[in-house]
Order: structure tokens, then sequence, then C-alpha cells
């Protein structure tokens, strides 16, 4: 029996609420919360009802314990390497995650992430679209779509760090630690593994308690501001052609087989 046939679906995203807070929590621990089908289903519908709940006023997004924020696509899955209960999509140019990425983007309230250990490809991708990023010094990044075959987060990272960086790291795809995310501004603050929730908690607190309408306008503009509707647009026009082309094909491929060894 696979990892992912003995993972109760209701279990895949942690919640809990703490007054005007909702805390999700990826939670495939084995896999380092690799986004599979199931675990992004979860994480779509959990941020889809924070946003329908006029309660929540902040999330935070984090991985459970404290070796993973999200590791990324699970590869055995988009391999076919292990079986999902859907059949692979065509029509989701950003791969299983295009839902809980929409998701995300469509909040309307802040979203903090939490990174608290490794935030690789898709899960860079989500901790980059959210909000505000703290990390943990265990944290490291990486976004390796360039060796894979695909184009992840260029559209969103040069907002953060600056499009030489941006080039750099998305050109590069090598990996980095949370000291070096926080000089470049992709993080906020860096805390010790056992602080960093109290301190994630802390200024989402301090946010839920000014004016939700203000902070959500201020959102709003900022966002408008400083990102790119045609620069999002054009990443998924790129990733509709590259996604299962040979090349890229046998890219994730080989890449799984280094990853995992099978």
């Amino acid at each position: 029996m696979t990892d992912a046939a003995r993972e109760d679906p209701a279990e895949l995203v942690l919640e809990e609420r703490l007054e005007h807070v909702l805390v999700l929590s990826l939670n495939r621990p084995r896999r380092h919360h690799a986004l599979n089908r199931a675990l992004v289903g979860r994480l779509a519908h959990a941020l889809q009802a924070a946003e329908a709940d006029d309660d929540v006023r902040v999330v935070v997004l984090t991985g459970a314990g404290s070796k993973a924020f999200c590791a990324g696509a699970d590869m055995l899955e988009v391999s076919g390497v292990e079986p999902t209960s859907k059949p692979p999509s065509t029509k989701q140019p950003t791969g299983a995650a295009g839902n809980a990425y929409a998701a995300l983007a469509a909040m309307s309230c802040p979203v903090i992430a939490a990174v608290n250990g490794y935030c690789y490809g898709g899960g860079a991708h989500l901790a980059i679209g959210c909000d505000i990023r703290l990390a943990s010094t265990t944290a490291t990044f990486r976004l390796p779509g360039a060796e894979y075959g695909l184009v992840v987060a260029a559209a969103a990272l040069p907002r953060l760090v600056g499009a030489a960086k941006a080039k750099e790291l998305i050109y590069t795809t090598r990996r980095f630690d949370a000291a070096e995310a926080h000089a470049w501004g992709l993080v906020s603050t860096v805390h010790e593994p056992d602080d960093l929730m109290p301190a994630a908690l802390e200024m989402a607190a301090q946010i839920a308690g000014n004016s939700p309408a203000a902070v959500q306008a201020s959102k709003a503009v900022i966002d408008a501001a400083t990102l790119s509707d045609a620069a999002e647009a054009l990443e998924l026009d790129h990733n509709r052609k590259l996604r299962g082309s040979p090349e890229q094909s046998k890219r994730f491929r080989d890449a799984t087989r280094r990853v995992t060894g099978r």
C-alpha cells in the first residue's frame, strides 16, 4: 500500500481557529507535505471556506511538524509511479496545484506563510503567493522549475526580491537558506524553530485587531501596484506549452528518479 493510500483525506489539512485567525497546516509528513491531488483539493477547499467566512480576518499557512513547509509537487504521483484517483489534467497549466494557487490568489484577507523547513518548487510558489512570509532558521528554499522544464513563480518572485535576483534563483534553481531569503526580502523575519508559530500568530493577531475592511482594501491596492495580471497569464501560457512535452516529461521523470530512487 502506498503512503497516499494510507492517508486520511480529512487529515491532509489541519485547521485550528484562534478567534479571527485561521491556521491551516499541510499534513503529509511522510512526503514532507508534497502536493498531491488530494492535499491540493483539501487546501483549496479550506481557503475557499475561509474566504467565505467573514469572521476569518487572517490565515496562517504552515506545514505540520518542523521538517517541512511543503516540498513541492508529489513527484511520484505526477510522474505516474504512484496512481492517482483522478486522471492527469491537461486543462490546469500549473498542474494539480492550480486550484490551490487560484484559491490563494483570490483571498481578500491576508495570508501569512510560516515556513518551517523544506520550501521547494510548488511549496515555494505557495509561500510566494502569501502576503507575508516568516521563516525558521532551518527553512530552505528552492525553485527547481527550470530543471524540470517548467516556469515556477517567475511572475510573482520579482516583486519580492527584484528582477536580477529572481532571475538568478529561477535560472540556477539553487537552494538557499532563511538568512539569504531574509536578506533579499523574501521573508520578513527569521526565528528559532520553536518561536516561529508564536511570532506568526502574534503578527496575525495584530493584523486581525485592525479594521478588516481597511486591511483588505490595503491588500487590494498593494497587489494592484505590484502584481501583473499579464505576467501571470504569460507564465500560465508558457506552462501550457511546456507541460507534457517530451523534454519536460523526461526532465521530470529523471528528477523523480534522482530524488526518490523510483
